[in-house]
């Protein structure tokens, strides 16, 4: 083991370990609620920008043979999940003044990161499990709302089950391969054994309970519900990215096989019609984005039928437009002292009169998870149909893109609820959130770079 090739390939996780344990002797210190903030976010900033230059460099190594290893795309992965991670940060500012916050979602970037560079069903384990404990306490930090306990507990059922789904069908591939490393999920793809099949569509199955895919999305939207906005947000964003880089790792440049197809193909496909026409539904604004979480998770997966040479890229882009307007319309929620009222989709209505920035915000990252161009929801869908039907599944691009059409309806509603209707009796100017509307502005300057210049970006994310 190379101690430099160590320090170097890590540099992003040995950033948050550092600032994790600066901002837990702070805490025993007393000093934390001052500088806890300011320490995570920095080192959040520092870690991204490690990921990117390692990523922009073409840095390649194997840090931990077997175990663990960095390539110009995983490096890129973690800079997208880490960038996502500030205006998070941001956001929680203005709700919690403590050290809690920022401890777990450093703890929980770490998980991140290993789960993203993982050459092993061990390593692998570990990171999803660092990256999901945090977030259950995350879940119970919402004490203003009364049913975040149960919103956590549910949410750590869910974890608890896909981490049994995942060793069962890790325990299955390493009988059928006698090895523990995480190319023996690619090659048990369209392997004849039906233990190798088992055991690929065991660990398939849990992470589709980690990304919320139908049928095993019934208790996301209560977590989403019942987890502050910052939390929820978190969920919805970088959880998601962590899991779906890391499942992209574990496909590698395997071919699918008829049968996985259909398995791959199948649950994402009703995950978007079944998301999308659920949503409609939501007078909740938290659970109508889980449900769109939901769908969004479907497109997600269902870019792993396409041409392998560009699935790294059509899913990262994804991750980053998906995760950058999600943030946005976070960001834009009105928060006027009552977490359940401000929660309600009626209480957007008339926002555009009483904050229009907010409205405006807001409305763009409804016109871009719908998928309008120019934004960049339309290239991501781009990238993922182009993909589907290059790999020769017409019928089934034909079939997710016909699925996205549903969507409209539940995003133009929040839209005609801001602009066009009056705002309700008594509603008051809701106080600007300073950290929130930072926050904004930091997701809508990497999307303006995405609405203007995709290409740029397509190609820092050839993987």
């Amino acid at each position: 083991m190379n101690v430099q090739t160590v320090l170097v390939s890590m540099l992003p996780e040995h950033l948050l370990l550092a600032g994790l344990c600066l901002v837990l002797v702070l805490d025993i210190l007393g000093r934390a609620p001052r500088t806890s903030f300011a320490l995570a976010l920095g080192t959040v900033v520092a870690a991204a920008a490690a990921a990117a230059v390692l990523s922009a460099g073409g840095y390649a190594a194997a840090t931990f043979v077997g175990q663990l290893s960095v390539s110009p795309a995983t490096s890129a992965g973690k800079a997208i999940v880490l960038v996502l991670a500030v205006p998070v940060l941001m956001l929680s500012r203005d709700e919690f003044r403590d050290a809690q916050f920022p401890m777990l979602a450093l703890a929980s970037l770490y998980g991140a990161c290993l789960m993203i560079s993982a050459d092993s069903f061990l390593t692998l384990l570990l990171g999803l499990e660092t990256l999901s404990l945090p977030v259950y306490a995350l879940v119970l930090l919402a004490m203003q709302r009364k049913d975040c306990a149960e919103a956590a507990l549910k949410y750590l059922v869910l974890g608890g089950t896909a981490t049994g789904m995942l060793l069962m069908g890790a325990s299955l591939l390493f009988g059928w391969s006698g090895t523990l490393a995480i190319d023996a999920f690619a090659r048990a793809l369209d392997a004849p054994s039906a233990l190798a099949r088992a055991g690929a569509a065991l660990v398939l199955c849990a992470f589709f309970l980690k990304a919320a895919i139908f049928p095993f999305h019934a208790w996301a939207p209560d977590a989403y519900q019942g987890g502050s906005v910052p939390a929820t947000a978190y969920m919805a964003t970088i959880v998601k990215a962590a899991v779906l880089l890391a499942v992209v790792r574990l496909f590698g440049a395997a071919e699918l096989s008829p049968a996985m197809i259909a398995l791959v193909a199948v649950p994402p496909l009703v995950s978007i019609v079944w998301g999308n026409i659920t949503a409609m539904r939501q007078p909740s604004f938290r659970r109508m984005i889980a449900y769109s979480s939901i769908a969004h998770a479907g497109f997600l997966f269902f870019a792993l039928l396409g041409a392998v040479e560009g699935r790294f890229q059509a899913i990262a882009f994804y991750l980053a437009a998906y995760g950058l307007m999600s943030l946005v319309a976070f960001t834009a929620l009105p928060h006027d002292g009552d977490d359940a009222v401000d929660d309600r989709i009626d209480s957007l209505k008339g926002l555009f009169h009483r904050r229009p920035y907010a409205a405006v915000t807001l409305a763009i990252a409804m016109l871009s998870l719908a998928g309008i161009p120019p934004l960049p929801g339309f290239v991501a869908k781009f990238l993922v149909f182009r993909n589907v039907m290059a790999a020769g599944h017409t019928e089934l691009a034909v079939l997710g893109l016909v699925g996205s059409y549903l969507g409209l309806y539940f995003y133009l509603r929040v839209i005609q609820y801001m602009f066009m209707a009056a705002h309700p009796y008594g509603a008051t100017q809701a106080a600007l959130r300073r950290h929130a509307f930072a926050a904004s502005l930091v997701c809508l300057v990497p999307v303006a770079l995405l609405t203007v210049f995709p290409g740029w970006a397509l190609g820092l994310l050839r993987g």
